[in-house]
């Protein structure tokens, strides 16, 4: 039940009325509410319902959702390259494959092997993971880091940062020999779903 606020209690009436009741609180006249308004019994009741009620919404509101972010599935980053993730072992590893729609060689592109572990230590919802890609056309290895989250859609995104390492043939070629960006995966979608 909902109250205006003008709907406040009343104590400590001193006037003649009421004299039993005025015995009964120990020479006080118990508490009343105003009239017209609903006892003040059922003002408590109604504030303590609407707390829990806002507590429960807090609880379940966007970016605290019990959801787990699971890396196991068939991913897509914003360049289309494809990647599928195995399950995740009790150790936290797993492994899987990539096929990248990108690359620097002319070399034909094909599926590559990667291996990855992710962080179990607290078992949070959203953990944090790192994993190797082995490139099967060209000579070069990227690693990637990152987190599984739980957009505020429900969607789960993984938000990840790489090294590719390419092969130089000296020391002194070094300096060109990493690259560094950024990629966002979503859950590759079966045709059924």
């Amino acid at each position: 039940m909902w109250a205006h606020p003008d709907c406040i209690t009343l104590g400590r009436v001193t006037d003649g009325s009421n004299k039993k009741a005025r015995e009964r609180a120990g020479g006080m006249s118990p508490a009343r509410s105003a009239p017209g308004c609903p006892p003040a019994a059922d003002m408590v009741h109604a504030t303590s319902s609407l707390l829990l009620l806002l507590l429960s919404l807090a609880l379940l509101a966007p970016g605290h959702s019990a959801k787990k972010c699971l890396l196991t599935g068939k991913w897509i980053n914003d360049l289309g390259s494809n990647m599928t993730i195995g399950a995740v072992n009790n150790r936290g590893e797993f492994s899987g494959t990539y096929h990248t729609a990108v690359t620097a060689t002319s070399n034909d592109i094909k599926e590559s092997p990667l291996y990855g572990t992710q962080n179990n230590i607290n078992k949070k919802t959203q953990p944090t993971f790192g994993f190797t890609v082995n490139w099967k056309f060209s000579e070069s290895t990227t690693v990637f880091t990152g987190q599984c989250f739980i957009d505020r859609n429900g969607k789960e995104v993984l938000k990840t940062m790489w090294l590719l390492r390419s092969i130089v043939d000296d020391i002194n070629d070094d300096w060109k020999a990493t690259r560094v960006g950024i990629n966002v995966f979503t859950r590759l979608r079966s045709v059924k779903e």
